[in-house]
């Protein structure tokens, strides 16, 4: 029997928090079988005044007001999104309407949220309510990029026209935990997917100026770093085609790579038409104190245009 895949959705009421029922629509289509739930937090006022046993009953009319209005506002937002997705042809029974008071932060609540309903991932647009262009991503994106640990986030950087799938793969565990959600997810769609490597260029550990007295040890550094990233390939492919991708659905590609293996993944990205990038959080760093790796950072902040998905 298969799995239904299970995606929440959070919406604020903005146009940019609506791209994301436009990016599932294009990679799964009305027909795939998954429960998308539509997550709206409301704002919760300060306990300092919610708390206020001295309010006189015109205060407390007003309060009562704001809570209302609060309501009616997720009501109006979880309805114009579920009439969206209906329209594109989901089935209503399977689009599922949410809100819920705030308890913690709204970031922290939606990512509580999803764990309990174990979620397949959390998809939810980079730009909420702003689209002020000194911020690099929304504030609750941002902390939920942070927070998201233990569950997959897909992030949609903007209107994505393409169906294909970048997953980006270094030799390590991690990678290999991307690959799986990857090959989960893109199952019974018609999506393609490049498994993709940038080989670390002998300049990212020591000066040009040394290399250029050994150029034979290079040569050596690539044929060593071909044969050891060679079996993660290979198991990457096995688990895409055992989730049920098809081999026309799937290609590997190795690369000589620059100084930057986030510049090489968003190059492929960008050159090649691709409008999904696939990447652990972490690679073959696990240092501790980063709550992210820098490779997966960096592609993070200069993905415009493209939604990347962060597994753990």
């Amino acid at each position: 029997m298969e799995l239904k895949k299970s995606i929440v959705i959070p919406l604020d009421g903005s146009k940019n928090s609506l791209r994301s029922l436009d990016y599932l629509y294009l990679m799964f289509g009305a027909e795939h079988k998954m429960h998308i739930h539509l997550l709206y937090v409301m704002p919760s006022l300060p306990p300092l005044l919610t708390d206020d046993k001295t309010m006189d009953r015109k205060l407390r009319s007003a309060l009562a007001s704001v809570k209302r209005k609060n309501k009616e506002i997720a009501e109006r937002v979880l309805a114009e999104a579920v009439k969206i997705l209906i329209d594109k042809g989901f089935a209503e029974e399977n689009v599922k309407p949410h809100y819920r008071q705030c308890e913690s932060t709204i970031a922290r609540d939606i990512r509580f949220w999803a764990k309990n309903k174990r979620a397949d991932t959390i998809l939810m647009s980079r730009r909420g309510r702003t689209d002020f262009k000194p911020f690099i991503m929304g504030a609750i994106s941002t902390r939920l990029v942070e927070y998201c640990r233990d569950c997959p986030l897909w992030i949609v950087g903007g209107g994505v026209r393409s169906k294909k799938a970048l997953i980006a793969v270094d030799s390590s565990d991690n990678a290999l935990r991307a690959v799986d959600h990857a090959g989960f997810m893109l199952s019974g769609t018609d999506c393609k997917a490049t498994i993709f490597y940038t080989m670390r260029d002998l300049r990212r550990f020591v000066p040009l100026e040394t290399l250029e007295e050994a150029p034979d040890l290079e040569e050596f550094w690539r044929n060593k770093a071909g044969q050891q990233i060679a079996p993660y390939m290979k198991k990457a492919k096995e688990i895409l085609l055992d989730a049920g991708l098809s081999e026309d659905q799937i290609a590997t590609k190795v690369i000589d790579g620059s100084r930057s293996a986030a510049d090489d993944i968003l190059k492929e990205a960008r050159e090649n038409g691709f409008g999904t990038i696939v990447l652990g959080r972490r690679g073959l760093s696990k240092i501790k104190e980063l709550f992210m790796g820098s490779v997966t950072s960096k592609v993070l902040v200069n993905s415009s245009g493209l939604t990347i998905w962060i597994v753990q």
